[in-house]
């Protein structure tokens, strides 16, 4: 599928089989690499050559056969369509390719937009970034939330557990969906709260409980926490990896059980079980406005590496 627009041609990087020329042009635009996923340290490669990215998704703009904006659209190798929009680089002199390029795409899921924890105070990060921003505004995408992004590693010391809370596996789904709904029944989470208005508290349960199953890690990793005295549920946490590597999965606690620093429990337990497995690195995240998780992540050794913007 082509489109020209006046002078820019907008296009997937292929229709048909991959090649090396593909990536070569999207390599071929100048961008230095200020913001997006090139800061985790993960270079655009095609799945064909070991990466993350399928050419049939990844899509260019061109004027006089330059690159001058791209688009990759991330997900599993089997997933049916992309997960998310995390490559996307545009000129600040040339926000209407960008705009268009998003608009002519035709995938409707979230842009997450990767940045250094310290973007704001870099005037030519901040600039990159505002400009991607404003071209996802223009292409009729709104801001969802700004999170912070942690990654835990030996260095930081393995947080030691509490000890109050008994954990335990649940394979029946669907005692883990009432679980989620109860979580979710108030939550701060802008993803769920965003679920939760389309469609309910059983969406929000049923995407979390989705995502659970897409994740390439057992789903018998999933445990349940409950007090020691009355046997009462806590809430939920799941350890697991994605397609990257370790990360916290999921962490929460039913509202009855809050206020009492349970969030804590299931973040050190969670942790503690993945260096068990072997990570030497763990990912996680939570809304920039989840001041009491935040606190828990600082708390367990998890230092801000980086902050993301999502839009949808």
């Amino acid at each position: 599928m082509t489109s020209v627009t006046q002078d820019l041609v907008i296009r997937a990087l292929t229709d048909g089989e991959p090649s090396k020329g593909d990536t070569a042009l999207f390599h071929s635009m100048d961008d230095p690499g200020l913001v997006g996923r090139v800061i985790t340290g993960v270079d655009y490669r095609t799945f064909a050559e070991g990466g993350d990215y399928d050419p049939a998704r990844t899509w260019v703009a061109l004027r006089a056969g330059r690159v001058v904006a791209r688009a990759a659209w991330w997900g599993a190798p089997d997933d049916a369509e992309p997960v998310n929009l995390n490559w996307f680089d545009v000129s600040p002199d040339d926000l209407e390719a960008g705009v268009e390029l998003l608009k002519q795409a035709p995938y409707d899921v979230e842009y997450e937009l990767i940045l250094p924890a310290d973007w704001e105070e870099r005037p030519e990060v901040r600039a990159a970034a505002e400009a991607r921003m404003e071209a996802a505004r223009q292409a009729g995408m709104r801001l969802l939330v700004e999170r912070f992004r942690y990654r835990w590693t030996p260095e930081n010391g393995v947080p030691e557990r509490p000890g109050r809370l008994e954990f335990r596996a649940e394979p029946d789904d669907a005692v883990v969906l009432d679980v989620l709904r109860r979580v979710h029944s108030a939550t701060l989470d802008a993803h769920a709260l965003r679920a939760v208005e389309e469609g309910g508290l059983d969406q929000a349960a049923r995407e979390e409980l989705d995502f659970f199953h897409w994740c390439p890690s057992p789903r018998s990793w999933l445990r349940l926490a409950y007090t020691k005295d009355g046997g009462d549920v806590v809430g939920i946490h799941v350890p697991a990896y994605n397609h990257s590597g370790p990360i916290i999965g999921f962490i929460g606690v039913v509202p009855e059980q809050r206020g009492r620093g349970y969030a804590y429990d299931l973040l050190v337990e969670s942790t503690r079980f993945l260096v068990e497995q072997g990570a030497e690195a763990i990912d996680a995240a939570t809304d920039q406005g989840n001041v009491p998780m935040a606190a828990n992540f600082t708390k367990a050794g998890y230092p801000v590496t980086q902050k993301r913007v999502h839009y949808v």
